[in-house]
C-alpha cells in the first residue's frame, strides 16, 4: 500500500548525511538523545519497517478499539490522537515528524482513541514480531523505545495541566509554543513560527472550546501583536513574549534544561 503525496511541509533538514542513511527513522529522537544511539541501533530501527505510506489527506492510521499488530512512525507531515463524544471530536494529542506515534499499541493491542494523519503525510510501519525481538536482543535500544512513550506521557500531563490553568488564549499559544519547539528539535521550525496543516476548528478541539471562541482567541492574540494564525501558518515576531504569555517551559519536552538527561542514557551501560 504506498498512495502519492501531494506535498508535504518542511523546514530546516538534519545533515544530509543522517537523513540519507536512515530517511525513514533519521528525525526519531533528534535533539533529545539520538546521539545516544550507536550506529547499530540506528541501522537496526531504519531495517524494522515493512510498509511506507504517503498520503496527500486526513487519513485514519488506527481506530479506537481495532486490534493491531503494529506501530507507526511518523515520517513526514503531522498527525492526531482523537476521541469522538457525544458528537464532538476532541484532539488529544499532537505528533510530529520523528514521532513513534502508537508505540504503545505493541503493549496494548487497542487503543482507548483514534490515529489520524493531519493533512499530507509519511508514515512507516513496523510489525509488533520485529518490535518483540528488539526488546530481546537490543535492551539499549528498547529503552529508547520506552522514552519515547513516556516523553507522549509527559506531553499529555502538561496538556492536562495547561486546560485547567489557562484560557483558552493562553492555552493555543502555549500550544504552538510546543509544536514550535518540538519542530525545532526536528530542525524543521523557522525562525518566525512554522507551517501546518491545522486549522482553527484543529485548534479549538485542541484547546477544548468552540471554533467561534478559538477565532476570538486568534484575534486577540494577533491585536496584541504576540502571533498570528494565517491558514495553518503559525507567524511570530517576538517569540519569548509569546513564551511568557503562554507561561511556555519546554523542560518538559526533555529537550534541555534539568530534565535533559541524555548523558544518562550514554552511560548506563546498555549502549553498545
Amino acid at each position: 500500500m504506498t498512495m502519492r503525496i501531494s506535498k508535504v511541509s518542511r523546514g530546516c533538514q538534519l545533515s544530509e548525511v543522517e537523513i540519507s542513511q536512515y530517511p525513514l527513522s533519521g528525525r526519531f529522537l533528534s535533539g533529545r538523545f539520538r546521539h545516544a544511539m550507536s550506529e547499530h541501533e540506528k541501522a537496526v530501527l531504519e531495517s524494522l519497517f515493512y510498509e511506507v505510506a504517503e498520503y496527500d489527506t486526513d487519513h485514519e492510521i488506527l481506530r479506537r478499539g481495532t486490534s493491531c499488530d503494529f506501530s507507526t512512525m511518523l515520517v513526514d507531515g503531522f498527525a492526531m490522537r482523537t476521541i469522538y463524544q457525544n458528537d464532538k471530536r476532541y484532539i488529544v494529542g499532537a505528533q510530529v515528524p520523528g514521532d513513534f506515534i502508537d508505540l504503545h499499541a505493541f503493549a496494548l493491542k487497542r487503543l482507548d482513541h483514534n490515529l489520524v494523519t493531519n493533512g499530507p503525510a509519511k508514515v512507516a510501519y513496523v510489525k509488533h514480531t520485529r518490535l518483540r525481538e528488539v526488546m530481546e536482543t537490543e535492551p539499549h535500544l528498547a529503552r529508547m523505545f520506552w522514552f519515547s512513550t513516556l516523553l507522549d506521557a509527559a506531553i499529555h500531563r502538561e496538556w492536562i495541566l495547561k486546560l485547567q490553568q489557562l484560557k483558552a488564549e493562553r492555552r493555543v499559544a502555549h500550544l504552538m509554543c510546543e509544536l514550535w519547539y518540538r519542530l525545532d528539535l526536528v530542525e524543521m521550525g523557522l525562525p518566525d513560527g512554522f507551517q501546518s496543516p491545522m486549522t482553527q476548528v484543529d485548534l479549538a478541539d485542541s484547546c477544548g472550546t468552540t471554533a467561534i471562541h478559538m477565532n476570538r482567541a486568534l484575534r486577540d492574540l494577533k491585536k496584541q501583536g504576540l502571533v498570528e494564525f494565517r491558514r495553518g501558518r503559525v507567524l511570530c515576531e517576538d517569540r519569548r513574549a509569546l513564551e511568557r504569555h503562554s507561561q511556555f517551559d519546554p523542560t518538559y519536552l526533555y529537550g534541555k534544561g534539568d530534565l535533559y538527561i541524555g548523558r544518562d542514557f550514554e552511560n548506563d551501560g546498555d549502549g553498545s
